[in-house]
């Protein structure tokens, strides 16, 4: 095909023509459009019209702000986003407030190796997070999100920030994305991080599996050594204590829990040291969301497979 436009016939056994063109300018196909006569009619494809005249764009940039740090971010246009399947296609409160607070408590991700499940196309916690870790895996698992998510690191990040953030797909459960994830880094993640990523009850499960599995945990003697999964989100169709239960079913424990509606009792002062620096009219952006924070020790038929062997 030359020029996109060679797909097109001519069908003057009716009355009704259906006309092609034959490598004819794009001037010229908008010329014969307005002269032809009002009885023919273009059978023109959607691949072919987007050739000619452009195909609108779904996504839109907006300008974000975390601390000293401002990126520009591709995502799907407000319009379009509650029409969209795909979640990971826009910039979720959880995303903001959790960027915000990797962003005045650099402590948290210092000198550390991170994991970012279903970050989806924004990437800005992983991108925060790259400014200080040694090592960051920004992960989704749909192909729209990556590919958007790609973008984004690219455009935001200086080349050197970039070699330290990894953009990799990941399905939860699925054991080759996993496998491929420890070929990045064997060691584990010693903090894993998810916003917003505890609305669906089937993937729960497998949301825990994943990060057992990908956490830094000492071999020998199971312990966490400071490792932790933090979980920010508005809780939608799974409650707390679903989440908990299947926690626990993969060896974590809940240490600390912070709640935007006021209610911020914990166990722990992990999650409240960090609010320290948050100006929480601007920085929290809704007080249904709601934080919590897990490490995790191996259990005790994993403990007895290592003593097996």
């Amino acid at each position: 095909m030359q020029n996109g436009l060679d797909r097109y016939t001519v069908d003057q056994g009716t009355n009704l023509h259906r006309i092609t063109l034959d490598g004819e300018s794009i001037e010229n196909v908008k010329k014969i459009m307005v002269e032809m006569p009002p009885n023919v009619e273009f059978d023109m494809s959607e691949d072919i019209a987007a050739e000619m005249f452009g195909t609108p764009s779904n996504d839109e940039i907006i300008d974000v702000c975390f601390g000293d740090l401002n990126f520009k971010i591709q995502v799907l246009s407000k319009e379009n986003q509650h029409t969209c399947k795909s979640t990971g296609l826009m910039l979720w409160e959880s995303a903001r407030l959790m960027t915000s607070i990797l962003a005045e408590n650099p402590s948290i991700t210092a000198g550390r190796r991170i994991l970012e499940l279903g970050c989806g196309c924004s990437g800005v916690c992983s991108m925060v997070a790259a400014q200080f870790a040694d090592l960051v895996v920004a992960t989704d698992g749909d192909a729209k999100a990556i590919d958007l998510l790609t973008r984004n690191v690219a455009a935001n990040l200086t080349p050197k920030l970039q070699n330290k953030l990894l953009v990799r797909k990941l399905h939860w459960g699925n054991q080759e994305h996993i496998d491929a994830i420890k070929k990045d880094n064997e060691k584990g993640f010693e903090v894993i991080i998810g916003t917003d990523v505890t609305y669906i009850a089937d993937a729960i499960i497998p949301l825990f599996d994943t990060a057992a599995k990908l956490i830094s945990v000492d071999a020998d003697t199971g312990e966490q050594l400071g490792s932790a999964l933090v979980l920010c989100h508005v809780l939608r169709r799974v409650d707390e204590p679903s989440i908990l239960s299947a926690a626990s079913r993969f060896g974590f424990r809940l240490v600390d829990k912070w709640s935007g509606s006021g209610n911020r009792s914990c166990s722990s002062s992990i999650i409240s040291s960090w609010f320290s620096k948050i100006i929480l009219k601007d920085q929290i952006p809704s007080t249904a969301l709601s934080i919590l924070y897990f490490q995790r020790v191996k259990t005790d038929s994993e403990m007895k497979f290592i003593k097996d062997l």
